[in-house]
């Protein structure tokens, strides 16, 4: 058999044009067409030891869904996905695939990797397109009798109800918002992610006999304990993180700062974009710093734009290299005009007569040698204060776990920053019967490592429910 000859180049997705684009909400990319999608899927080797199913946290089985669509049998192709992945439309627009999967694949080492990615998210639109048509691996699990309450209907709980639903086990999902998805809905914007897509994904998750409670602030309407007198046999806990970290400096409580958790959550889970349709209002300038370099400094500088402002800064202390954000959200942005200070960190915020904030004072930074983090300490170079003028300002360095839960649970072991401890591969915590995945045990960090987390913990649950 010939040896099949590398194409080392991946098929473009089409994409909006830049200068419309940053002013609509609509999604960025239109993702592949039909012919795109099996052209790209022809550049796959369909290697005998494949390192992209090493590199993804939900274990889908990379090269069996590629060799299904390159073959043309698109409904096996979405079977094999779903079969592992409750939510690969999701996964398809915002996991950081060239971190993991796509770093792997064996063309990388000599030019780009299949667009692992780009193939999973045209499946998984063709599946939200024929709803039940992939034949998941679903089909009449007899039930266990055994019930699990899962909290948090972001990614890691949605993963992990779905998984649990699957095995037969009666499984309740609690969300303290009004709608579930968690921060796929408050936090990732429509022109990354679609609404639409997240509540698709969330039937699906229902379809599987997952029943969903909103408004339910376990910790505040009913605790842990309450859950277990219940008759709940589990508890995985997945609520997030959702408590914005701040600078601490002068002038973050001046008027027109925000976290970007409350900028994020304004726009796009109670449509302040949309105002006054919807009736959320966002007090809002010409110019605005967004401080941070991760992927939400990214979805807040691009709001921002897309909200009419006509000067958007991500003010970032180190140099782009050292940026967490993914390098296509930070193409996106730079395309649409928003402008990077780097090496630049803000000393304090300078307000007007009124209250409002009218600059940004900062300082320019250099690198030093690595920190904790592996990146190049940020060290402040004398004499280099100057002032941008701003009227909005968005702090997006982070977030921490809410105390809520911990402090109505007895038995759950904390870190110092306020995070659950649990083992690594399982998600058990220290109190019998009780798991936790996502944010709250590990900080914040990407939607696919929660989804990993909520899936490992369900085989963990799944284990122990049978052992009682």
């Amino acid at each position: 058999m010939a040896k099949k000859e590398l194409n080392l180049n991946r098929v473009p997705v089409p994409k909006q044009d830049p200068v419309a684009r940053a002013r609509n909400f609509e999604e960025v990319s239109f993702g592949y067409s039909e012919a795109l999608a099996i052209e790209e899927a022809n550049r796959c080797l369909q290697c005998p030891k494949p390192t992209c199913n090493d590199g993804c946290p939900v274990n889908v089985q990379i090269p069996d869904f590629i060799t299904a669509l390159r073959d043309g049998d698109v409904k096996e192709a979405a079977r094999i996905l779903k079969d592992k992945n409750a939510l690969p439309a999701v996964c398809g627009r915002v996991c950081p695939q060239e971190e993991q999967c796509e770093v792997a694949c064996v063309l990388a080492r000599k030019g780009a990797p299949v667009a692992i990615g780009r193939l999973e998210r045209y499946v998984a639109d063709w599946a939200l397109e024929h709803p039940g048509e992939e034949d998941s691996a679903t089909t009449d699990v007899p039930p266990t009798g055994r019930s699990v309450a899962v909290v948090g209907a972001g990614p890691a709980g949605l993963t992990c109800a779905a998984d649990l639903a699957k095995l037969g086990h009666s499984v309740t999902l609690f969300e303290a918002l009004h709608t579930a998805g968690g921060v796929l809905k408050y936090g990732i914007p429509e022109f990354r992610l679609p609404k639409s897509i997240v509540e698709a994904e969330v039937d699906y998750v229902r379809s599987l006999g997952v029943t969903i409670e909103l408004d339910n602030v376990v910790g505040r309407t009913e605790t842990v304990d309450d859950l277990f007198e219940e008759g709940f046999d589990a508890v995985f806990l997945a609520p997030g993180a959702g408590a914005p970290m701040f600078l601490n400096i002068p002038g973050e409580n001046l008027n027109n700062v925000y976290s970007a958790n409350e900028f994020l959550t304004r726009v796009n889970l109670m449509k302040a974009y949309r105002f006054p349709e919807y009736d959320t209002p966002i007090r809002f300038g010409a110019r605005v710093a967004v401080i941070g370099g991760g992927n939400v400094a990214m979805d807040a500088a691009r709001c921002a734009l897309r909200l009419g402002a006509q000067e958007v800064y991500i003010i970032y202390r180190r140099s782009e290299t050292e940026m967490p954000a993914r390098e296509e959200e930070r193409e996106n942005a730079k395309e649409e005009g928003v402008i990077f200070k780097l090496l630049t960190n803000p000393r304090g915020f300078i307000g007007d007569e009124h209250a409002n904030v009218r600059a940004v004072e900062c300082y320019e930074m250099e690198l030093g040698e690595p920190d904790s983090s592996g990146r190049r300490r940020p060290i402040a170079k004398p004499d280099t204060v100057f002032e941008i003028e701003i009227d909005t300002a968005i702090i997006a360095l982070g977030t921490l776990p809410n105390p809520v839960i911990p402090a109505t649970t007895p038995g759950l072991e904390l870190t110092r920053q306020g995070t659950i401890v649990t083992d690594a591969d399982t998600g058990r915590t220290s109190r019998r019967g009780v798991w936790c995945g996502g944010d709250m045990a590990t900080g914040a960090a990407t939607v696919i490592s929660a989804m990993g987390a909520g899936k490992r913990a369900a085989a963990d649950i799944d284990a122990y429910l049978g052992s009682l």
